[in-house]
């Protein structure tokens, strides 16, 4: 397929690319998340990543931006595309245990509980009205909302919440082999709860199953008054599900086609479910001369912190193909 699976119906002039950055305690359960050296540490990945794409390295801690097996984390990718584009990203802090060590905007929420325990968001409908604060103070300045996450273990919640709002839907994974199994019972605990507070209403999903990046995130979207294109995987599904069962717009998501691809995620199904227009981005790692970007190709880690709207955001502000990979190439081989 093409670089872009379709061209969008707007060329923005001033468009902002904003990051949210949270935690599940989900991430420590062994087995639920890839995104970190060891379960304990999947927490520090959000500020990991932030720091490696606003410096090009990672100071504060002795880390590699590699997976064990040489796959470059997406925060290469989207360090790439913000250089190629001469610009910065926005980041909110929605609920991190580790405090950032690069400058972020603040909703002061809280890291996500475990949902199998007791409500993972307490605070949900404060975080989306803060959200909301977000995105038209960004309304000011931007015609274009990219909005992107870095949430490990997020793809279990979005799974609870996906399920919660009656949603047959299933996720995808950072691991080449998708842990379906743990997903599934971890979803199936939540569920119960869910159906024993009878809780329809989207943010009570939210509270009880969900995490405070899908809280922040829907408030913006849903108070941006430009163009608005989540960034993402089937975390970002989720979030276009809360704005539907909200009444709200549904925004369009774009991802890579290594999302897309994996069997296990049924993401173009899920997405036509919820009404949601999808982007898809190809950037043909496997003849890109790189091993570790190739194995995206075998299914390991697919995208992450808005590295697939990242690729996007460059292609539709007039970078070309060779550009977008010669500079992907130069930037992961640095490291």
């Amino acid at each position: 397929m093409p670089f872009l699976s379709g061209a969008p119906p707007f060329r923005p002039e001033n468009p902002v690319f904003a990051i949210i950055l949270g935690n599940t305690l989900l991430s420590t359960v062994p087995g639920v998340s890839g995104a970190g050296m060891s379960p304990e540490k999947t927490v520090l990945t959000p500020v990991l990543d932030s720091e490696l794409i606003t410096h090009g390295e990672i100071r504060s801690r002795k880390w590699k931006p590699n997976t064990p097996t040489g796959c470059p984390t997406p925060a290469v990718i989207t360090r790439a595309m913000m250089v190629l584009l001469g610009m910065e990203p926005l980041f909110v802090n929605a609920g991190l245990t580790t405090r950032p060590v690069v400058p972020c905007l603040d909703v002061y929420g809280e890291p996500g509980k475990d949902p199998r325990e007791g409500d993972a968001v307490p605070r949900a409908r404060e975080l989306f009205a803060r959200g909301e604060q977000v995105g038209r103070f960004l309304s000011r300045s931007a015609d274009l909302l990219l909005l992107g996450e870095c949430v490990p273990g997020g793809t279990t919640t979005a799974l609870c919440v996906l399920r919660g709002l009656g949603i047959p839907a299933s996720v995808s994974s950072s691991f080449v082999n998708n842990p379906v199994a743990l997903k599934e019972a971890i979803c199936a605990r939540v569920q119960e709860r869910i159906r024993a507070e009878d809780a329809g209403d989207p943010l009570d999903v939210i509270r009880i199953g969900g995490d405070p990046m899908l809280a922040v995130a829907a408030g913006m979207v849903s108070a941006f008054k430009g163009e608005t294109v989540l960034a993402g995987g089937t975390q970002m599904l989720a979030v276009a599900a809360v704005l539907r069962g909200l009444g709200k717009k549904v925004p369009s998501v774009v991802t890579t086609v290594f999302v897309r691809d994996d069997p296990t995620a049924g993401f173009a199904a899920t997405a036509a479910t919820i009404g949601t227009p999808v982007y898809y981005v190809d950037p043909d790692f496997a003849t890109i001369g790189h091993e570790g970007l190739a194995r995206y190709c075998m299914g390991e880690v697919k995208e992450g912190i808005g590295a697939g709207g990242a690729m996007f955001l460059a292609r539709i502000m007039g970078k070309s193909e060779a550009e977008i990979r010669d500079r992907l190439l130069t930037t992961v081989s640095g490291y």
